[in-house]
């Protein structure tokens, strides 16, 4: 019987992707279905942003672009990184492609041989275990629970190195937890990589500019880190431009040299007309950037107030993204009055969609498996809704 390849068989399904395919289907059956299992920004794109597109389009930018980006959108980044990180790098250092995550895993696969190791911190998102293994490498996955508030600690990293460790990669902001790194956690982590040669750290930042505790702060900053760092970014998140699929990697030369090469071979450059849009962005007014990241404040404070509010539910307050990943733990190994039993996150995840019509997603799928994920990228009577409608359900488990 003909079957897939070997390559395929190893990966698992995107679990975000999954429920959310399955809330469109109720959805579509005409159930009230609110979505809390997506990553993606409520707002639509800024209207400046978007008549810059609109201006691309009409000065015909519709022809194939660079392979690593158009120069003028790659020194745009280039004076961001400087302005905002106070970090040097030169178009040169930076290739732009299809999306943060064509990013990570063109890097994943520049990088890492088979049989080499990749350390990533539980809870992780659900694709790094998946690139690592397309890439032949073995995910080694650090355990940072609720208890140490999803971060991983300096004395964990340096034991889960072996001499076959290759690469870190490292989340902050954090999906799925919110949780952010400060100056000092990263310090103290780059100390343990700069002890061993020819390990790299892979920072993925996307969720830079959704932060509530100040100033974001990069790994490479520090002395010895910028030749150790792949800096992995994009306008998604920021800018709420998902759909433009445009994300980029600062990193030295070399590193930037073979993920151009990779590219080339299978996706050439990113969208001509997204790549002028995400130039306006970078160049524009950033106050748009500010005006999201306080209504994502505001809708932080309000769905952990109301999970404070869910007996049985452990919550932690996130300091940037835009989700909550609370501990459900409690409630495994309860059944509901219809007998719905729930055994893990999963079940507890679908008990809420089918029960609830609120879509969320187990932790299983982002390595811990006692808590679940809810992005409040939606508006405050969704949120408010939709944490009445858990309230409810889970109060019916017993």
């Amino acid at each position: 019987m003909a079957q897939l390849s070997n390559r395929l068989q190893r990966l698992a399904p995107s679990a975000t992707l999954a429920m959310s395919q399955k809330s469109s289907e109720m959805k579509a059956q005409g159930v009230d279905v609110i979505n809390m299992s997506v990553g993606e920004p409520d707002f639509n794109t800024p209207e400046h942003i978007k008549q810059e597109a609109k201006l691309a389009i009409d000065e015909n930018y519709s022809k194939y672009s660079p392979v690593p980006g158009y120069p003028d959108l790659r020194q745009a980044i280039a004076r961001k990184l400087e302005r905002e990180n106070h970090l040097h790098y030169t178009p040169a250092e930076i290739l732009v492609s299809n999306g943060a995550k064509q990013s990570v895993c063109n890097t994943v696969m520049a990088l890492v041989n088979d049989g080499e190791e990749v350390i990533i911190p539980a809870p992780y998102w659900v694709s790094y275990p998946q690139m690592v293994k397309l890439a032949g490498g073995e995910p080694v996955i650090v355990e940072a629970g609720f208890e140490q508030n999803f971060k991983m600690t300096p004395q964990q990293l340096e034991a889960a190195i072996t001499p076959k460790t290759r690469m870190i990669i490292l989340c902050s902001p954090s999906n799925p937890t919110g949780s952010v790194y400060s100056k000092e956690e990263l310090e103290a982590l780059a100390n343990v990589i700069l002890q061993h040669e020819d390990l790299f750290v892979l920072a993925d930042e996307i969720y830079e500019h959704i932060n509530y505790i100040g100033r974001h702060e990069s790994i490479a900053q520090f002395p010895g880190m910028k030749e150790r760092a792949i800096i992995v970014n994009g306008v998604s998140k920021a800018y709420a431009m998902t759909g433009w699929r445009i994300g980029y990697i600062a990193a030295p030369e070399w590193i930037v040299k073979g993920c151009n090469k990779l590219q080339g071979q299978y996706t050439s450059g990113p969208c001509s007309v997204s790549q002028k849009a995400a130039e306006f962005a970078y160049t524009a007014d950033q106050q748009c950037v500010e005006d999201m990241r306080q209504a994502f404040e505001r809708r932080r404070d309000l769905i952990v107030k109301l999970a404070k509010e869910i007996p049985g539910l452990e919550v932690n307050v996130p300091e940037g993204a835009f989700y909550l990943f609370p501990k459900c733990s409690s409630f495994f190994g309860k059944k509901s009055s219809e007998g719905y039993q729930v055994n893990n996150s999963t079940d507890f995840a679908m008990y809420l969609l089918e029960k609830g019509h609120v879509a969320t997603v187990g932790g299983d799928a982002f390595g811990d498996p006692e808590c679940f994920r809810m992005s409040y990228a939606t508006s405050d009577d969704n949120i408010k809704e939709a944490m009445r409608r858990i309230k409810e359900v889970l109060a019916d488990l017993k």
